[in-house]
């Protein structure tokens, strides 16, 4: 299996956030993460398959917003800074129009300083489970009150809430915004 991941020590060279950022811009073609100790974690791009899920992902939820308008989507670019510290990159994100509206242009601009409300990971094959759990723990610690991991590879999903609650569902046909995203419904067929 090949590594889908390097995570370099920073702590002889901690970046400053502005350092961070201005790193990711100058190299948009790598994907940059940093955890909550500092350390940066390069990603390698994803494959044919996942970049097809990935995109099913932003379909289905882009449609709901916008007939919806509650909030905001974003792709798998888009930073987030969390409370922690931790600078990630989601694969699916989204965001009450609330707290968008709330953002002032600069900070829209930039990684956006907070933990999105519902987020979706997407397993690829050359993913470690454990890492991506970590990153879902990592997110509902931080404010994310909806999160599903998705795992073609088992087909398996596991939904994090923000209030603890955890569940795994096997090979389900779909998923439900529940009042995260209301009247949303994820349909698995495409996906799996």
């Amino acid at each position: 299996m090949r590594m889908n991941a390097f995570t370099l020590n920073t702590s002889a060279f901690p970046l400053t956030d502005d350092q961070f950022f201005q790193l990711c811009q100058d190299n948009e073609n790598l994907r940059f993460e940093r955890n909550a100790n500092g350390d940066l974690v390069i990603m390698a791009p994803t494959g044919g398959e996942t970049g097809q899920r990935n995109f099913e992902l932003y379909i289905d939820l882009g449609i709901w917003n916008r007939q919806t308008k509650l909030g905001v989507a974003f792709d798998s670019s888009t930073g987030f800074k969390l409370p922690n510290g931790a600078d990630r990159s989601p694969d699916v994100a989204w965001i009450s129009i609330e707290r968008w509206n709330a953002l002032t242009a600069e900070q829209k601009q930039r990684f956006l300083p907070l933990c999105p409300d519902f987020v979706i990971e997407l397993r690829s094959q050359s993913d470690r489970l454990d890492t991506l759990r970590y990153k879902m723990q990592e997110y509902r610690e931080n404010g994310t009150r909806l999160g599903w991991l998705i795992d073609p590879v088992s087909q398996r999903v596991e939904i994090y809430r923000l209030r603890g609650e955890f569940k795994l569902l096997q090979q389900p046909e779909s998923l439900s915004g529940e009042d995260v995203l209301p009247g949303f419904s994820l349909t698995l067929d495409r996906i799996w």
